[in-house]
């Protein structure tokens, strides 16, 4: 019988514990049973299928997470033409920057590739979607969405793992060029083509 208060996002709870300790690399069913204060053949129970679902588990919950997070920066802010759409985009772009900031070790856990797993199919969607609403805010639709969420995706992504990574070393100020990145996105967004 499973432990009692032990369910899958309990089990999932731990593992995020763990690798925000100590990495992704450190994520094993012996440790996170370890934590969890189980024998590793009682993860089973929660997680049946061992490891590789329990890393599906955590990617969809990490991915959710930083979903949550963008779409709480801009509400009521990507929808009108003007002002709003840069403040909407500077929000998302700080909100998905604080997120890897406060969480690297989880953040580099986050698969980018897709899979086709439903709930991780899901859940970024959702994450993606968050984007493209601030960006029609800008007026792109359709393939100019696409290429504007990439655009987007692939700035604050690069940003995020090599900030948390350790690869800024030159002593110039890291909030300056976050901040000076963020106006470059913006600012290139009005000049987007198909811009409204």
């Amino acid at each position: 019988m499973p432990r009692a208060g032990l369910t899958p996002a309990a089990v999932v709870d731990h593992a995020l514990e763990l690798i925000d300790a100590h990495g992704p690399e450190s994520l094993t069913l012996a440790a996170v049973a370890a934590r969890a204060g189980v024998a590793t053949p009682s993860l089973y129970k929660h997680v049946p299928g061992g490891l590789p679902e329990l890393r599906r588990l955590i990617a969809v919950r990490v991915t959710e997470e930083l979903a949550e997070r963008l779409a709480a920066s801009v509400v009521g802010l990507g929808s009108p033409q003007g002002p709003s759409r840069d403040e909407a985009m500077t929000a998302l772009l700080n909100a998905y920057l604080d997120y890897a900031e406060q969480h690297p070790r989880r953040y580099a856990a986050l698969p980018q590739a897709p899979d086709q797993d439903p709930e991780r199919t899901r859940a970024a969607d959702q994450l993606v979607g968050v984007i493209i609403a601030v960006l029609n805010g800008y007026g792109l639709t359709g393939d100019e969405s696409v290429h504007a969420a990439r655009t987007v995706r692939s700035t604050a992504h690069g940003f995020a793992s090599l900030s948390a990574g350790g690869a800024f070393q030159l002593a110039a100020n890291l909030t300056v060029t976050r901040e000076r990145l963020i106006r470059v996105v913006v600012e290139g967004l009005r000049a987007w083509p198909g811009t409204g």
